[in-house]
C-alpha cells in the first residue's frame, strides 16, 4: 500500500517552497516504483517525479524539472518531494504512487496510489 504522511491542504505564496512525504508499505517501497502525479481541475494526470527506490535514480515532469527534488530514505520506506519556486499553475491534488517495475522504466507510477494532499499556491 501507498500512503501520504500528511494530509490536508497545503498552501503557499507563489515563489514558496513546500515539503511532502509518502511512506509505503515494505513490500510497496522495496518492489516498486514510487513517486508523484497530480491532477489540476479539468486537466489530465501530469507526472511530477519517480525514483526508483532501489537505484535512486530519479524521473522529472517537464513542467517541474530544476524547480522539483524527489528523494528517498529507504531505511524509513520513504519517498521525499521538495517543491521550490513554486507557481500557481502548480495548483493541483498532488498524490503519491506505485507501479511495477521497481527501475521505473514504465514511465510514472499510477497503479495504486494515495489519498492526495491539495496544494495551492497562491500569487
Amino acid at each position: 500500500q501507498v500512503h501520504l504522511v500528511e494530509s490536508g491542504e497545503k498552501s503557499v505564496q507563489a515563489g514558496g517552497s513546500l515539503g511532502l512525504s509518502c511512506v509505503a508499505s515494505a513490500s510497496t517501497y522495496n518492489s516498486q516504483c514510487v513517486g508523484y502525479f497530480r491532477r489540476a481541475p479539468g486537466k489530465w494526470n501530469e507526472a511530477v517525479a519517480y525514483i526508483s527506490t532501489g537505484s535512486g535514480t530519479t524521473y522529472y515532469g517537464d513542467s517541474v524539472k530544476g524547480r522539483v527534488t524527489i528523494s528517498r530514505d529507504n531505511a524509513k520506506n520513504t519517498v521525499y518531494l521538495q517543491m521550490n519556486n513554486l507557481k500557481p499553475e502548480d495548483t493541483a491534488m498532488y498524490y503519491c504512487a506505485a507501479d511495477y517495475p521497481a527501475d521505473c522504466s514504465a514511465g510514472v507510477p499510477h497503479s495504486t496510489w494515495g489519498q492526495g494532499i491539495q496544494v495551492t499556491v497562491s500569487s
